[in-house]
């Protein structure tokens, strides 16, 4: 059976808020809190239900966190009907392990021990240098890297972070660079909003977490064959032959490419509706500007999975959706190439 046109997107860091975990309680989905806590060596029941804003903010517990809500909201998808055969995933940043785990490249005991250790790796990176993240508004890319550039050529440590959407750039790197960047933005018909992390997340400053990252990645066994998984630091789809590791330490020292991840998913992959699975709607947002006529839907909390099922009766009637790459007369290979680099404000 050919899988439906139906993709799966994970959200990353900073989608976390206090008591997160509340609606999800009396779901069947709650058990999974348990083993994530096993695996993770976090209580994170006490995260989801009794844990404050600004202690949640920490790298760690904010990116296991939202790890286990996503995982839950899949679990509680399926039950209403999600099929287990989807045309692709993809997750923001730290979100990308949760669409490693829906695809069944990772399982989730593997996912939760590495979320765990990445957030604790991306945390102690963090606090040897004074970093930070901004976003860029308003501006397109060619001409936020023109600016990047020339501050980093006069000596600033600073870089392109996540390309999130149209206008949407998030910018990387020291406290010093990014404030240069918020002073010369207007040039660019850019604002810059400056975003509350403890960080330079997806910059070179990660580099000692992608070196911690990458010993705990190679204890860990990724499925031969699985669903497409778009991955951040290429926005290519991932079935398997590929070596996630890899992937995996560049996404922290290299820009998400998410605007791009988002049009693999529609165009390439076909997808006709996208599922946002985990707490909040921010990659909603940022599909409507990137692809308005994807029909999107937030699954943020049991409540929306009445809707799910309904638009997923409408999906499954409908037929197979046929990939760009099959549709378009010249091989891909022949297209112009996109953009070279891309975040959400997360980690």
């Amino acid at each position: 059976m050919s899988p439906v046109a139906i993709g799966l997107v994970f959200p990353g860091q900073g989608t976390q808020r206090q008591e997160m975990g509340a609606p999800w309680r009396d779901t069947e989905a709650w058990s999974l809190v348990e083993e994530i806590s096993l695996h993770a060596g976090e209580d994170v029941e006490e995260l989801l239900l009794r844990t404050d804003a600004d202690t949640l903010r920490r790298t760690d517990l904010a990116q296991l966190a939202v790890f286990a809500v996503a995982m839950m909201a899949h679990r509680e998808a399926r039950r209403a009907g999600l099929p287990a055969e989807v045309a692709g995933c993809a997750g923001h940043s730290l979100g990308e392990y949760a669409a490693l785990v829906a695809a069944g490249a990772l399982s989730l005991a593997d996912g939760a021990a590495l979320v765990a250790e990445r957030g604790r790796a991306m945390r102690e990176a963090a606090e040897g240098s004074d970093g930070t993240m901004g976003v860029l508004v308003g501006a397109p890319l060619e001409k936020v890297a023109e600016l990047v550039d020339g501050l980093r050529a006069g000596g600033a440590e600073l870089w392109v972070a996540n390309l999130n959407a149209p206008g949407q750039v998030v910018v990387s790197g020291s406290r010093e660079g990014v404030e240069k960047a918020a002073v010369d933005a207007p040039g660019v018909g850019a604002k810059m909003i400056t975003l509350p992390v403890g960080g330079a997340f997806h910059s070179p400053l990660m580099a000692p977490a992608a070196e911690r990252l990458g010993v705990a990645l190679a204890r860990v066994r990724f499925a031969p064959r699985h669903t497409p998984v778009v991955a951040n630091a290429d926005a290519r789809p991932h079935d398997g032959d590929c070596d996630w590791p890899a992937l995996a330490v560049r996404q922290l020292t290299s820009p998400v490419r998410w605007e791009e991840s988002v049009r693999t998913l529609t165009e390439e992959l076909g997808c006709r509706r996208l599922v946002e699975l985990g707490p909040g709607r921010t990659l909603a947002g940022m599909v409507r500007r990137i692809s308005p006529a994807t029909r999107m839907l937030a699954v943020d909390g049991p409540k929306a999975l009445e809707t799910l099922a309904e638009e997923l009766a409408e999906a499954l009637a409908e037929p197979p959706a046929e990939p760009l790459a099959e549709a378009l007369a010249e091989p891909l290979a022949e297209l112009p190439a996109g953009p070279r680099a891309g975040q959400e404000v997360s980690a």
